[in-house]
């Protein structure tokens, strides 16, 4: 029983950081429209719209959060809006009357967000100087906007394809590279993203209000960065595929791009000082640290002695797995850290290299991890309970947040002849924790600000 009072509280404060981050309220707190003028007042930041000044508002946007933002910029500027449309992953669409809303897939991009990049290109350049575009920009935003760039080759112009981008997403998913990584990459093989949407916005005004699914919340990164100046280079994104080893995985036309961009004969993304960037505004909304500092709210509430370390955690999942596992059986051994009863909470994203056939996510895999710390403890684990989840309720390419660990969880897999070990050489999280009651499912919380790690030791 202790073991399942502890999953209902780890499953209490992740909650309250849902709560907390929910892109509706967060809008709907910080935005508000005063007669004519938009406000948009921040923690550190303030920006006003004369909206007077323009004859059209047009609401543009892509991810996972983005139908949700779009709810709460219809409440707010009501008939005002003359039109828009979001995309957003399958199943996670909201109620609205004014905003068209498509469905196209995550993390691999499909042809149904091929056809929703091309009407959102297609609406941008039909802004003029007299239109207040609204970007609504959350985390998944660079596999749901996919637009294939076109360049010239020796005088040849060659298209690439939704397979061209499919590839390049599998086999950087697949090698370890983090987000940022992927979609410094992604950048320079599109139309859109780093920043190239700005220069199909031209003339208009642009707002961009977003959700950070990324480590850091550097905006060239989150969706990749289609509404923000790129600092990267074409020859960035060659080191990369080198330092991975995957060149021989791409399809020989992105390779080419690549190559192309990096000897100077593809035009970059725009850079700070830019142009396009003369009439765009982005404000950062809601973060990881948001969802951190809620879970920690919680967890006090629930008599817990709080320490939350980091909202900046990247790695490899196991690896990351071995070092909570240590602070989590120190904090049992001698309250170094924090006294007990404890909830150390942590935020961030973690990769995981796929060496095997099997099903998963970096969180299930971390947890899976975690749970083959436990046991080398001579105590199996006792007293100790870890959860960890996706924001956005799907770990990788799975219906689950997340899994939990626990001496349980352990004794569960023992009495069904299931090992820790063949799991993890197998990347077979998803049935293993599936077979042992220990996955967690939240379906789709439309929302998006990366993962949290929480431990609780009794």
């Amino acid at each position: 029983m202790e073991t399942d009072a502890q999953f209902l509280a780890l499953r209490e404060i992740f909650s309250a950081a849902l709560t907390r981050i929910d892109p509706y309220g967060m809008i709907k707190d910080r935005v508000r429209l005063e007669g004519d003028r938009l406000i948009a007042e921040l923690e550190q930041q303030r920006h006003e719209v004369d909206l007077a000044r323009f004859s059209r508002i047009l609401v543009l946007g892509c991810g996972k959060a983005s139908g949700r933002m779009a709810r709460a910029v219809e409440e707010i500027l009501g008939e005002r809006i003359t039109g828009g449309l979001v995309c957003v992953k399958y199943g996670h669409t909201d109620e609205l009357s004014r905003i068209e809303q498509a469905e196209a897939a995550h993390p691999v991009p499909d042809e149904a967000g091929v056809r929703a990049a091309a009407r959102i290109a297609e609406l941008a350049r039909g802004a003029g100087a007299d239109t207040l575009v609204i970007n609504l920009i959350s985390g998944g935003g660079s596999a749901l906007l996919p637009a294939p760039m076109t360049y010239l080759d020796g005088g040849k112009s060659v298209t690439l394809t939704l397979e061209h981008k499919q590839a390049v997403t599998r086999a950087l998913l697949a090698c370890g590279a983090d987000i940022r990584e992927i979609n410094c990459v992604r950048k320079h093989l599109s139309e859109l993203k780093g920043g190239r949407f700005l220069r199909l916005l031209e003339p208009a005004t642009s707002l961009s209000l977003i959700l950070s699914d990324v480590v850091g919340d550097r905006l060239d990164t989150i969706a990749s960065g289609i509404t923000s100046a790129d600092e990267s280079t074409y020859a960035q994104a060659m080191g990369i595929v080198e330092k991975y080893g995957v060149a021989a995985k791409l399809p020989p036309e992105v390779l080419r791009a690549l190559q192309l961009g990096a000897g100077g004969s593809i035009s970059e993304t725009p850079k700070p000082g830019d142009p396009a960037l003369d009439r765009a505004t982005s404000l950062l909304i809601g973060t990881n640290h948001a969802a951190l500092l809620a879970a920690c709210d919680k967890a006090r509430e629930l008599g817990y002695n709080v320490a939350p370390l980091t909202c900046l955690l990247t790695g490899e999942a196991r690896e990351v797995a071995k070092f909570l596992a240590g602070i989590a059986l120190d904090v049992r051994r001698t309250e170094m850290l924090v006294k007990r009863p404890a909830c150390v909470i942590i935020g961030g994203e973690t990769v995981v290299t796929l060496t095997g056939e099997g099903k998963g996510g970096r969180n299930q895999e971390m947890a899976l991890a975690f749970l083959a710390e436990l046991e080398r403890d001579p105590e199996h684990g006792r007293g100790i309970g870890f959860l960890s989840a996706s924001t956005d309720g799907s770990d990788g390419p799975t219906d689950a947040a997340g899994a939990y660990a626990s001496a349980t969880m352990l004794e569960r897999a023992r009495e069904a002849g299931l090992s820790t070990a063949a799991a993890l050489k197998a990347n077979d999280s998803y049935h293993f924790f599936e077979a042992i009651g220990g996955l967690y499912k939240t379906g789709p919380t439309m929302t998006n600000v990366c993962d949290l790690h929480m431990l609780l030791v009794e």
